[in-house]
């Protein structure tokens, strides 16, 4: 419950927690119920579950959560089986739901709310992100806030900062976040951190391509070294001949219009000569 006092102290409107066997406790001011329906029953409609439990108990919190309506779902956890990511994926499908991770450490929209564990303490969030015009979305936790904290050092503030997650497979990959973004009035440009392995960067370009996407992109790809089989940092980064290699994704992006830069560094730089 410490990250959900975390959570409350950044002004996220957090209603309730959910342990089975710990229901009709309070932990920090907030209400504990047995099941996510007893939840739900109590507090009316609950929009978000964060989940923050062992990989092994992720599948059925997320379908319990699912089945009581909530539609959007941020799974903190790795390791989190393949399998099981599949059924949850099926099940946030049928329900009209959507998830964030698995490996993830959430998302954050500077001014309103965090879900999850991103910046640490409320007082450092506060200070390391700031509202803008700018939307990150990231591969890695570390460099979600790394960009984040660089971009409001130059002045520029973040409309919504999002860790995708470092798994094979996740709910809301680059190019689904980048749809999010296109339709989101305060974001004017994206900063995007991606890694070798999986297509999601190939994917974004077909997005620009197909002008399902129309905003300035900045992006920044790891793992330029890695050769084929080697894995960079996170289970979904690892190169399998020339799928998902640092070379393919580079040369997809740049040739549908992407600004690609060669440290994170040169991000609020590209960020400054596009937004002026």
């Amino acid at each position: 419950m410490a990250r959900a006092q975390l959570m409350k102290d950044y002004g996220t409107n957090v209603v309730a927690g959910v342990t089975p066997g710990r229901g009709r406790q309070a932990v920090y001011g907030i209400p504990v119920y047995d099941s996510v329906e007893e939840a739900r029953e109590s507090q009316g409609t609950i929009d978000i579950s964060v989940i923050f439990i062992p990989a092994a108990l992720v599948r059925n919190a997320a379908l319990e959560a699912i089945a009581a309506g909530v539609k959007l779902l941020v799974i903190v956890p790795d390791r989190v089986p393949i399998y099981d990511v599949l059924d949850i994926a099926r099940a946030a499908r049928d329900k009209g739901a959507r998830f964030v991770g698995p490996n993830t450490l959430g998302l954050l929209s500077p001014g309103q709310a965090v879900l999850g564990m991103i910046g640490g303490r409320a007082q450092r969030a506060r200070e390391w992100f700031k509202p803008g015009p700018v939307g990150v979305s990231s591969r890695s936790g570390g460099m979600t806030s790394a960009i984040s904290y660089y971009l409001t050092r130059a002045g520029f503030g973040q409309s919504t900062i999002i860790h995708v997650g470092g798994d094979p497979i996740v709910g809301l990959s680059h190019p689904e976040v980048m749809e999010l973004f296109e339709r989101d009035g305060q974001t004017e440009a994206v900063a995007m951190f991606g890694e070798i392995g999986t297509t999601q960067e190939e994917r974004v370009a077909d997005l620009i391509e197909s002008r399902k996407f129309t905003k300035p992109l900045i992006a920044y790809i790891g793992g330029k070294a890695a050769k084929a089989g080697t894995r960079f940092s996170h289970a979904g980064a690892i190169v399998e001949g020339s799928r998902g290699s640092y070379e393919t994704k580079v040369k997809r992006l740049r040739e549908a219009g992407v600004h690609v830069v060669e440290t994170i560094f040169d991000i609020p730089k590209k960020v400054k000569e596009i937004l002026g």
